[in-house]
C-alpha cells in the first residue's frame, strides 16, 4: 500500500472576481471578449443567411450563448462599487 494522497478533482472557484486583476488576466479577458463578440456576430450573420429553420434556430442559440458570455465577462470588468455621486466628484483629467 502506498501513502499517496488521492488526486484532488475539485477546483477552487472564486465566488466573485477580485477587485484588481493582473495584466496577464486583463489581456486574457480582452481576448475572451473579442472571441465571444466575433463568434456572436458571425453566428447572427449566418443565422440570417440560413433557410432551414432548425439550423437557423441552432445557430441563433449559439449566438445567444456567446452574447451571454460576452456580457458576463464585461460585467466583471465594470466598476461596481463606484456610485454616480462618486464618479461625479472625481477630478477631470487635463488634456
Amino acid at each position: 500500500m502506498d501513502n499517496q494522497q488521492p488526486l484532488q478533482t475539485e477546483q477552487n472557484i472564486m465566488p466573485q472576481p477580485p477587485n484588481i486583476i493582473s495584466t496577464k488576466d486583463h489581456l486574457y479577458m480582452t481576448d475572451m471578449l473579442s472571441w465571444n463578440l466575433l463568434a456572436m456576430k458571425k453566428a447572427y450573420h449566418w443565422a440570417e443567411e440560413c433557410t432551414d429553420p432548425e439550423v437557423k434556430q441552432a445557430i441563433q442559440k449559439s449566438g445567444d450563448m456567446h452574447q451571454r458570455h460576452y456580457e458576463r465577462l464585461l460585467s466583471h470588468l465594470k466598476p461596481q462599487a463606484m456610485s454616480t455621486q462618486q464618479m461625479t466628484n472625481m477630478p477631470q483629467q487635463q488634456q
